[in-house]
């Protein structure tokens, strides 16, 4: 039987999500200084979730005060946040909609002057080229390692208190499990380190404490390197390994991406493999996917690279993959998943932002930072501005991420 867009899932919890689009997390920042949920938050998702999304994934919300990825982050640690949080979920909600919380911790990978310091399973340094901005990260003790597990529990259990319909772990992009997984950030001789056997170690325990906390019918999923796309990195033997042993545990969701801040796969800023038939087929990581059902039927979720509704159904109907995800394309044009269930294409088609400057089109950080500003122009009832100019981006990022972190350092200190 062919799969449609329309076409409801059910997860391996028993959860059923009511068509095949997701929303993956986005950079959203739209956190109070002190890193609470606000009412924008609530209009943003408002209006994605009556575009017709499936299941909406929220951006970054950190486990730890104490490290936070970015100014306007949330961060939830306790209940003091309750009402918000239960608005936040209803506004994911309506007309069937699903919502889930990514839940994260940045590790080394968060701007100079963000936090106190910045933590790591070792102290290895950013490349040369993104020292400037990123400081060498203080190696974790065993107790705060114990410690960070046990807050992943905790948030999501908060999460599943104030209404969510799931959470995400993120374990992807460089972030602290991907720090964990990977050779070369993480050079530990102990338990949590060393061999792939101990440097899965941590994410296997992050998820054993999550599902701990919600139960068995709470729907839990994970992002996921397919690779580091770095030397010396995560490789995707490893992350198919990573994927048998959460698939053995009960995971009932998997996200498949790719990369770091020092090489941004997620963006398609570096190279992605070239054969014609991916290519054709749109979506960035999808070789890898068809190498994760060939050894597991987890349900897999696809990020990257669809430019159509026909490239959305072959993904589907290929059988490597069961959710599309949807991210710098509904940041311009909310009411696109209606269109994409009706066999419309997008309006507003993603396009490469290029500003010149090799030392930021190389990162990525522009692509996140201009769709970023698309959702806060939607948290304030406004309209997305498709046609924005990337200089003029690059120039406010510069200034409002100046005076975020002069309130960040401010605040903490």
């Amino acid at each position: 039987m062919r799969i449609e867009l329309r076409d409801p899932l059910t997860l391996p919890c028993g959860a059923t999500l009511p068509n095949r689009l997701v929303k993956a997390a986005m950079s959203e920042a739209l956190g109070t200084r002190d890193n609470r949920a606000t009412p924008q938050l609530v209009r943003v998702y408002q209006r994605w979730t009556a575009g017709g999304i499936g299941l909406n994934i929220t951006g970054n919300v950190m486990i730890d005060r104490r490290a936070r990825a970015e100014p306007g982050n949330v961060v939830i640690e306790d209940d003091r946040d309750m009402p918000m949080l239960q608005q936040w979920a209803k506004a994911g909600q309506s007309k069937g909609s699903k919502i889930w919380v990514q839940i994260n911790h940045p590790g080394k990978q968060c701007p100079k002057g963000m936090n106190k310091e910045t933590v790591s399973p070792s102290a290895v340094p950013f490349h040369k080229s993104l020292q400037m901005m990123f400081a060498t990260p203080r190696e974790l003790t065993e107790t705060e390692i114990l410690d960070l597990i046990a807050r992943w529990g905790r948030t999501a259990k908060i999460c599943k208190d104030a209404g969510f319909d799931g959470v995400q772990i993120h374990g992807a992009h460089g972030y602290l499990i991907s720090q964990f997984l990977s050779p070369h950030s993480n050079q530990r001789t102990d338990q949590w380190g060393g061999n792939p056997e101990n440097r899965r170690r941590f994410v296997l325990a992050v998820y054993d404490e999550v599902r701990r906390q919600v139960g068995p019918d709470f729907p839990v999923g994970i992002k996921l390197n397919s690779a580091d796309f770095q030397k010396g990195g995560f490789s995707e033997e490893e992350s198919l390994a990573v994927i048998q042993e959460l698939t053995a545990r009960g995971i009932d969701l998997i996200e498949v991406s790719g990369g770091t801040y020092e090489a941004p796969a997620m963006t398609g800023a570096t190279a992605q493999p070239k054969k014609e038939s991916t290519l054709k087929r749109e979506a960035y990581f999808m070789d890898f996917t068809e190498k994760v059902r060939a050894v597991c039927k987890v349900p897999l979720m696809l990020t990257g690279g669809f430019r159509t509704v026909g490239g959305m159904k072959e993904a589907l109907n290929s059988g490597a993959v069961d959710l599309i995800g949807l991210a710098r394309s509904i940041a311009i044009e909310p009411d696109l998943p209606n269109r994409l269930l009706d066999n419309k294409e997008a309006l507003h088609p993603v396009k490469p932002l290029i500003t010149g400057v090799k030392a930021v089109d190389r990162t990525g950080l522009l692509e996140i930072q201009w769709y970023t500003r698309q959702i806060h122009r939607m948290g304030k009832g406004k309209n997305p501005v498709p046609n924005e100019g990337a200089i003029k981006v690059l120039f406010f990022y510069m200034l409002e991420s100046s005076w975020g972190l002069f309130k960040a350092r401010k605040l903490r200190a």
